[in-house]
């Protein structure tokens, strides 16, 4: 089976519900997206952020969870920074790096699969990042777009090396088409179930108490007098 990683992109964020301070409401999602992907099977997980965002990520990682430092929060650079690591296990590290076959430094990381998902999902289910991933085996790029009314994506993932077709991505921004559309072939793009994100007040309807998980978000919104 391929190595995959799945990359929570902690992006800043651009609203959070009244009454509930903005960074207390950013790190509660980032946690809860965090403590989700450690639960996946079969798969590595991760974080990215740039580096005046990296308090961000050591206050919500798990033990041994890697932080990939980028220069801006999109898709594409966290691809930069996977293929730059891109070592295939067995070979001999470059100097500084720990011996062959150990993931001890981002030189020898040895992905072949990557997913990157919004850090403002906070109940989205495990398996809607399995389907993300799926498409992977015959095609090489899967988005997974937005729910609700406004543009952008939940996620991407995409084989390593990513194709030189694909273009700059924008979380919030880029849909399905614009990408199919530069595709060569437009079955090389994979469109996989969509999910809400919390980038405004009609998300927070759209949050499901039944659903298990999403507790420190859960914990931050009943503090603050709003419901699920």
């Amino acid at each position: 089976m391929a190595r995959r990683v799945v990359v929570a992109l902690l992006a800043p964020i651009a609203w959070a519900p009244p009454g509930v301070d903005p960074v207390r409401w950013r790190s509660a999602l980032a946690e809860d997206v965090v403590d989700l992907l450690a639960m996946l099977n079969e798969v590595d997980t991760a974080v990215a952020v740039t580096s005046a965002d990296r308090w961000l990520a050591d206050e919500v990682i798990w033990p041994g969870t890697r932080v990939y430092e980028v220069p801006e929060p999109s898709p594409n650079a966290v691809f930069a920074a996977l293929s730059a690591a891109r070592t295939p296990f067995g070979t001999d590290p470059p100097p500084g790096a720990g011996p062959a076959g150990e993931p001890t430094s981002a030189t020898n990381d040895g992905y072949e699969q990557v997913a990157v998902v919004a850090g403002d999902a906070p109940d989205l289910p495990g398996l809607t990042v399995g389907k993300l991933l799926r498409p992977l085996t015959s095609r090489p790029v899967a988005l997974a777009p937005a729910e609700g009314g406004l543009p952008g994506l939940l996620g991407v993932a995409a084989r390593l090396p990513v194709p030189s077709w694909l273009p700059p991505l924008d979380m919030d921004a880029t849909v399905p088409a614009t990408v199919r559309a530069a595709a060569p072939r437009p079955g090389d793009l994979a469109v996989t179930p969509s999910w809400h994100r919390l980038r405004g007040p009609a998300d927070l309807a759209r949050l499901d108490p039944a659903l298990s998980g999403w507790e420190h978000t859960r914990s931050l919104l009943s503090g603050a007098g709003h419901s699920g």
